[in-house]
């Protein structure tokens, strides 16, 4: 739980938050998101938008526009996209704050499963994401879009996504690191 003691960068290796307090800020800042913006937290959007930047080199500028799903939601600097620029900005500037930051191109979790090989472990995170993704635009929704905006609306298909995502990651999470 976070605390109003006072401690050094140094002292600050871990900060324990209050889940209680982390879900109420969550809960705050989509109810701002919604009053504000008009619109729900949410990223797997935003980072489809942006996908049309880096198509257009492969497939040209005619070949983006041409496309039925990025007619329907065409790229703009809007919300969805500030707000996923600003997910590794605001966790870095927490790192910073609390001392806690560390460049680690192989987890120790990984390793000790995996290996060594970043090559390794960059093919795997980018091929996951590439899964997690096409998932996410299957499901209409990411743990954000589904899970907080859906969940905050009792939207029964964000219930079930929740559900079902959480037993997912558990059988994923024992098989990929069992115990050999």
């Amino acid at each position: 739980m976070a605390t109003a003691q006072t401690f050094s960068r140094s002292q600050a290796r871990r900060i324990d938050w209050s889940p209680y307090l982390v879900g109420a800020g969550i809960g705050i800042l989509s109810w701002i998101a919604f009053a504000v913006m008009r619109d729900p937290i949410g990223v797997t959007t935003a980072y489809s938008r942006i996908a049309a930047l880096f198509a257009e080199p492969f497939i040209g500028a005619d070949g983006v526009a041409g496309n039925s799903y990025w007619k329907s939601m065409p790229l703009s600097w809007d919300y969805g996209v500030l707000f996923l620029v600003g997910i590794p900005l605001g966790a870095l500037a927490a790192a910073l704050v609390t001392g806690t930051f560390k460049l680690e191109f192989v987890p120790e979790v990984w390793r000790r499963q995996y290996g060594n090989s970043v090559g390794k472990r960059f093919l795997a995170a980018f091929l996951g994401g590439i899964v997690i993704m096409y998932g996410a635009r299957l499901a209409g929704g990411c743990t954000s879009g589904h899970g907080i905006s859906g969940g905050l609306q009792l939207a029964l298909s964000s219930w079930v996504f929740l559900i079902v995502m959480f037993a997912t990651g558990l059988i994923a999470s024992a098989f990929l690191f069992r115990k050999a």
